[in-house]
């Protein structure tokens, strides 16, 4: 066959085809070819990338932030990527819109604003003051470069700015203020009566046979907690941890020494100038051999640093970057800062951020611990260490076994490990190691509640490893008669206490309607009863359940009212009458409450009009999801 393509090889129409393709790769390139000049990007909008590394980031985000707001006990399912990355895409879509937006008005940020919004966040300063290397750290651990963290800054301001237009450009007509006071600002004249459960509770009596009726027709009602007894399996590092050769401390202790944190440390600051877009190669080393000339006349550094270095985050604080070991900078930095002299400052250094002068402010020596005084912790450390090494060779190990095993004793036999077993838990259960989310929803698991599966093995933490099966099953079912028996009593006399009261409320509703007066009724029937006049939704004597009730009610007739009854939480009936309605006015609140209601208004029609705005972008815009 070979060789019959060899031979075709030389034919006409051969060369022909190999001329076509030769001429496809010269006009338009072998990737179009090879390719089909397809995109790697998540989505493309109005033409603009939402790349995978935005989009990975945005997810990372959002995990952050839940774990931040549900700390460890977030349920798994909450963190799932897919889920997370179709609502980070979306979300990443609506941003570029946004940005795009900005962009066609010439909406911009300059670098001070940013500088001096960055030099002002706590979570860059220590003591009150910016920390250059808190600002790193922090960048680094939310997954940004500065580059990266001002590019996302700067479109957040400009965001903003859109929005804030938007939000400005809507307004409340006086008429629809004026509107808005008169309802919330209206006050009514209400006087109101208690009828306490409690009155009848003690007036009820139970037999034995209600109680019997009652548990034979809601035995569904009366279920244990389900319940499982647990074989387990933990191993931890603690477990496999051995004495430690002392070659291997004294190695240790040598490492240590030389470790960053007992090196000589250097305060430096410096001047970083980046060679901007429109900025020819020769200006650009002209700019840099300007700031050199200032620096060689004697003028302040860090004056010169907060009138020329384009790091926002050091040029406000004269350049200074804080204290390096040897390793917090670029290598080309380090090896220039370890040439210098105290007060000495160094020729342009170039990194990939663009060309530093630096400053040698300060150098302190770094002074190790003696061996004894670090024995106890290196000792720690190398046995945590090569303990943690026999712990997951025996986790792979106990994996295989349990998966295969009928039950736990073969693994543990196998590896020489101990079986455990629990006493009764619940799904409830809170105390002691199967207090764990993660160990309780693998104990009630499909898998091995009712399939009798053992369970994965478990990481509960760094260290410790947990597989478990379930040995006994304790189905929720009825309890006893007797072991629920005052409960049913207290519920039925609830009941029936609260069915009374409903009847007192009903008829004192009808005497008001009739024409009786809350004072008169209330004395009569041994109640407690207020009045409040002029109250407004907010008044903090009457129980909130009449006002949510009291201000739904249309208004009564002129010289009438209007009567009804809640129930409180506790099951008290709250009966009230609503005699005279005040609709509020504008002019008459007080300044405070007006400019509220402003604010209040304004804000709902600049939401209005910014959820109008963004629609409009997207239907008018050109969304690819790839």
């Amino acid at each position: 066959m070979l060789q019959d393509i060899r031979a075709n090889a030389q034919g006409t129409a051969a060369k022909i085809i190999i001329g076509l393709i030769v001429i496809a790769f010269s006009l338009f390139g072998i990737e179009s070819i090879l390719l089909g000049g397809s995109s790697n990007a998540a989505a493309e909008v109005n033409g603009e990338e939402i790349t995978p590394q935005e989009l990975q980031q945005a997810v990372n985000n959002q995990k952050r932030q839940l774990l931040a707001m549900m700390g460890d006990d977030i349920d798994p399912d909450l963190l799932d990527d897919q889920l997370i990355s179709q609502q980070a895409l979306q979300t990443l879509i609506q941003r570029k819109l946004l940005i795009q937006s900005a962009r066609e008005m010439g909406l911009t940020v300059s670098d001070a604003q940013i500088g001096s919004i960055v030099a002002n966040m706590e979570e860059f300063q220590v003591d009150g003051q910016f920390s250059a290397d808190m600002y790193r750290a922090r960048l680094a651990d939310a997954g940004f470069t500065p580059t990266s963290f001002r590019m996302t800054m700067s479109d957040d301001l400009v965001m903003g700015q859109v929005r804030a237009g938007l939000a400005a450009s809507e307004f409340a007509t006086p008429a629809e203020l004026s509107l808005n006071a008169r309802i919330l600002g209206e006050q009514r004249d209400l006087r109101y009566l208690t009828i306490p459960m409690e009155r009848y509770r003690s007036d009820v009596e139970v037999s034995a046979a209600e109680v019997e009726t009652y548990y034979a027709e809601n035995a569904d009602e009366f279920l244990s907690e389900e319940a499982v007894v647990l074989d387990y399996i933990v191993i931890s590092a603690d477990d496999f941890k051995q004495p430690v050769d002392e070659a291997l401390i004294l190695d240790a202790y040598e490492a240590e020494k030389q470790g960053g944190q007992y090196a000589t440390e250097n305060r430096v600051s410096h001047i970083l100038l980046e060679q901007r877009e429109d900025e020819s190669a020769e200006d650009y080393a002209q700019r840099i051999a300007t700031v050199e000339q200032e620096i060689s006349s004697g003028k302040d550094f860090a004056e010169l640093a907060k009138q020329y270095s384009d790091d926002i985050g050091s040029s406000g604080f004269g350049g200074d970057l804080g204290f390096s070991s040897g390793d917090a900078f670029p290598e080309a930095m380090e090896l220039a800062i370890a040439e210098l002299q105290v007060g000495e400052v160094s020729a342009p250094v170039v990194t990939e951020a663009g060309t530093h002068i630096i400053l040698l402010n300060e150098r302190r020596e770094g002074k190790a611990p003696t061996l004894e005084e670090m024995r106890p912790q290196l000792e720690e450390q190398i046995a945590l260490s090569e303990a943690r090494v026999e712990l997951l060779r025996t986790v792979e190990t106990l994996k295989d076994l349990a998966f295969n095993a009928q039950d736990l004793n073969e693994p543990a036999e196998e590896l020489a490990l101990e079986v455990a077993r629990t006493g009764r838990i619940t799904r409830a259960h809170s105390e002691g190691l199967f207090a764990d989310r993660v160990l309780l929803d693998a104990a009630f698991s499909d898998d091995v509640l009712n399939a009798g599966h053992n369970s994965d093995v478990l990481e509960l933490e760094e260290n410790r490893w947990v597989v478990l099966r379930v040995q006994e099953h304790f189905p929720a079912q009825v309890m006893p008669l007797e072991q629920v028996r005052e409960q049913i009593v207290a519920r039925i006399a609830d009941e029936r206490a609260l069915q009374a009261v409903e009847r007192e409320a009903a008829m004192a509703v009808q005497q008001l309607r009739g024409g009786a007066g809350v004072e008169d009724y209330a004395g009569d029937a041994g109640f407690e009863w207020q009045v409040e006049l002029g109250a407004d939704r907010r008044n903090p004597m009457v129980p909130r359940e009449i006002l949510a009730s009291a201000f739904q009610l249309a208004p009564p007739e002129e010289g009438g009212s209007v009567v009804d009854y809640v129930l409180s939480s506790g099951g008290d009936a709250l009966v009230y009458e609503v005699s005279q309605v005040t609709p509020g006015e504008l002019q008459s609140l007080p300044e405070a409450e007006r400019n509220v209601i402003q604010q209040m208004v304004g804000a709902e029609y600049g939401q209005l009009i910014d959820n109008e705005y963004r629609q409009g972008l997207r239907e008018a815009a050109e969304i690819n999801v790839l």
